[in-house]
């Protein structure tokens, strides 16, 4: 599968160690590596579909001070989808009254009837990215609703129902941002960590030090701000174990056979 990274922090925190312990992952997610900085109105996105510890540029980028305040992290191994720029992750896009959105995923959805759709306008062939076209949607319905934007309450509650539905026999680790909060979600076992540390959270697929890297809260949604946690969703009890033969049949579609 592939690896996430993110960050949230009060105040600009020096990020590099880390995201440098997180990219020596890719030897084992060889298939495109992603960085998304992120502020309120806007997010950069730099990736690349090649293996992380061969990226020139990433080695450069890495050998400057990286600090920020909100970032999003990813390393891929396809599962769905060609080895291309547009299969990489973070994916980013803002919604219908400008609220900037990023997005990567870590997982597969093996059944999903809402996400159909999306295969015939998404630019890439991956579910991470019809999940996000999802959500955007689902934000954009209920903006219209409204006549205005979300309230951040909205925002969360919404997410909140739709990650405990589609969770269901889905593997479904996700990082997403507004612009200032991250939204984290996990049902897979031993699979995402934190570690809070001075008005900072970091979050990772696996310990990138020996700090005291905790596990996430399992099947709940979580929100973080300024490195703070702010919101706990409900416990909807979705959890997703591997299951050998259902990755070899999702290989077999992939692969064409």
């Amino acid at each position: 599968m592939c690896m996430l990274f993110g960050l949230s922090s009060r105040d600009d925190y020096l990020t590099n160690e880390y995201l440098k312990a997180f990219y020596k992952n890719s030897p084992q997610h060889p298939n495109g590596w992603g960085l998304a900085v992120i502020s309120r109105d806007s997010a950069v996105i730099e990736k690349e579909s090649i293996e992380a510890s061969k990226s020139h540029y990433l080695k450069e980028r890495l050998s400057e001070p990286i600090e920020e305040r909100l970032l999003i992290a990813h390393i891929r191994y396809a599962t769905v989808g060609n080895v291309e720029y547009k299969n990489c992750h973070p994916f980013s896009g803002t919604d219908n009254l400008g609220r900037r959105w990023v997005q990567a995923h870590n997982g597969t959805i093996f059944d999903y009837s809402a996400l159909s759709k999306y295969t015939e306008i998404q630019k890439g062939e991956t579910d991470s990215e019809r999940i996000f076209l999802y959500l955007l949607d689902r934000i954009n319905e209920e903006q219209k609703i409204k006549g205005s934007k979300l309230s951040f309450d909205e925002r969360f509650k919404l997410l909140d129902g739709i990650v405990s539905d589609m969770s269901k026999d889905n593997k479904l680790n996700l990082l997403l941002s507004d612009g200032r909060n991250m939204y984290i979600h996990t049902n897979c076992r031993d699979t995402l960590y934190y570690l809070v540390k001075d008005n900072t959270v970091l979050v990772s697929t696996v310990p990138l030090t020996k700090e005291k890297w905790e596990p996430v809260p399992f099947t709940t949604l979580i929100a973080f701000r300024d490195g703070k946690l702010i919101r706990e969703g409900t416990n909807h009890g979705n959890e997703y174990i591997e299951n050998p033969e259902q990755m070899k049949f999702l290989y077999q579609i992939f692969s064409g056979l």
